[in-house]
């Protein structure tokens, strides 16, 4: 990964002025036409809407998946090219959400149509026009779940957030990867559980409002930490901003052009960070005030899996196999011996104080392992997933409980990983356990606790082949980012 970090503060020093970004050329896809994109309850009551819906018809009723003017041309280049759990997530998407906005335009011809966005942060139910089985209602597809209150988490925007790119510490875009665009995806489910997820037109609001979010988060309001990682604190010369994003045949995007929407004319009609989750659902979910207490899972008796060479790069240091995950959560003890211990306490601390030279084959960072994934049952619908956390206390709430948290895993995840290889997710550990000391160390367990959404499949949904901890050559974040405090094995 490049040494570089981007920071919090203003984006004016690296960047051209107001006037500049305006007059960016075309990139020579469609009209590139200057509007608000606005919130969908606001955006229905403009004339957009109905060259919305239009769009949307005629698109879907487009047969050839070869022709951008048809629906599963957009799908195929998102099944093809989209980045998840890794460098780009968040640019990739702004440049995706751009081309197909100029393919509304084309479609519709309204030069002054904006792809709207769905706030569920105000309201996390699916609006009512994306739910009317009406016949002839384009925006209809059939979903596990309408309501994403359990997907909504605040985390992201909390002031210890300050690097962006996946990768680094405190980084933004795994934050909001893991929370709320992943569950939300997973609490819909149907086939926004898929790769294929844009077939779904919410998918579109969806990934505008978090296309929306990372903007607001990114604009200076003077909290950030000078030097440190926010991209409009970056120079687009970086190494970072090199290259350019393939979308389909002849359909690229320098990457540039993606670390600012301004650059693509690109607004929003709100551009401030949520700040509290939202009370109508409070009062409505039932399960809404589970997410203030954290009860770590009882453990269940796994079969033990050994410590071994993974490859030239990686050992495992032991595991548990046929993990099957349910309607409730899971505890699974990992029965570390006490030598793998000490490679795991070592990694550590070489990731966090590394000495001027870093031997070759010098392991150097933790990554807990979820192998061999395989849906049961209902699993593949969604409408559930489960937070992962390593060594998570008897009890505690929600907001200390991020300090255990290592990523999430439901339908969506799984079909990502298995269509880009076999079914295995990786969620980097290094930084979670810098935190803890050698006493906490000496028991490895990590819990996999179950958020249903409204109409949660029952019984088994998930078999995990392995649960394991690895231990690797690769350095865990960007070496020029600034580390935690060290850890203390005394």
């Amino acid at each position: 990964m490049p040494s570089h970090t981007h920071s919090r503060r203003a984006f004016i020093k690296h960047s051209a002025s107001a006037a500049a970004i305006l007059s960016v050329p075309n990139l020579g896809f469609g009209q590139t036409v200057t509007s608000d994109r606005l919130e969908w309850q606001q955006f229905k009551t403009t004339p957009q809407y109905a060259s919305f819906l239009n769009a949307v018809r005629l698109m879907k009723a487009n047969t050839n998946a070869a022709n951008p003017s048809s629906w599963a041309y957009w799908a195929d280049v998102h099944v093809n090219n989209c980045p998840h759990g890794t460098d780009y997530f968040l640019a990739w998407h702004r440049g995706y959400l751009y081309y197909f906005e100029q393919q509304l335009r084309i479609v519709s011809g309204d030069k002054a149509l904006s792809m709207p966005y769905w706030d569920y942060y105000k309201d996390p139910n699916i609006p009512a026009e994306f739910t009317a089985p009406s016949t002839g209602n384009p925006l209809y597809m059939p979903r596990t779940g309408t309501n994403v209150y359990h997907a909504l988490t605040l985390a992201p925007f909390d002031p210890s957030v300050w690097n962006f790119q996946n990768g680094t510490i405190n980084s933004f875009e795994k934050q909001l990867e893991s929370g709320p665009h992943n569950p939300v995806h997973n609490l819909i489910g149907g086939e926004m559980a898929n790769m294929t997820s844009p077939r779904d037109p919410i998918f579109y609001l969806h990934h505008a409002n978090i296309d929306r979010l990372c903007h607001a988060w990114a604009l200076p309001d003077g909290k950030g930490i000078p030097g440190t990682g926010n991209p409009y604190n970056a120079s687009t010369s970086e190494p970072y901003w090199a290259d350019a994003f393939i979308y389909a045949p002849g359909l690229t995007m320098a990457r540039y052009r993606t670390y600012y929407p301004g650059w693509l004319n690109v607004n929003y009609s709100d551009n401030t960070k949520p700040t509290v989750l939202p009370a109508l659902a409070q009062a409505n979910m039932v399960q809404a005030q589970e997410s203030a207490v954290l009860t770590s899972p009882a453990t269940n008796k796994f079969p033990a899996t050994p410590a071994r060479v993974v490859s030239a790069s990686r050992r495992s240091l032991g595991g548990v196999s046929g993990v099957v995950l349910g309607d409730t959560a899971v505890g699974a003890h990992l029965p570390l011996t006490a030598s793998s211990l000490r490679l795991l306490q070592d990694a550590i601390s070489i990731a966090v104080r590394p000495p001027p030279q870093i031997p070759s084959g010098t392991f150097r960072s933790v990554v807990v392992v979820l192998d061999k994934l395989l849906l049961l049952g209902a699993g593949a619908k969604g409408g559930y997933f489960y937070n992962i956390y390593i060594n998570l206390p008897l009890v505690d709430n929600a907001e200390n409980g991020r300090r255990y948290f290592l990523g999430t895993v439901g339908p969506f995840e799984v079909a990502g990983a298995a269509h880009h290889g076999p079914a295995t997710l990786e969620y980097q550990a290094t930084e979670v356990l810098a935190q803890f000391s050698a006493a906490e160390l000496q028991d490895v367990t990590i819990s996999l606790v179950r958020v249903s959404g409204d109409n949660p499949p029952r019984g088994a949904v998930l078999k995990l082949g392995e649960v394991r901890i690895d231990i690797s050559t690769a350095p865990p974040w960007t070496p020029s980012t600034p580390r935690r405090p060290e850890p203390c094995y005394c």
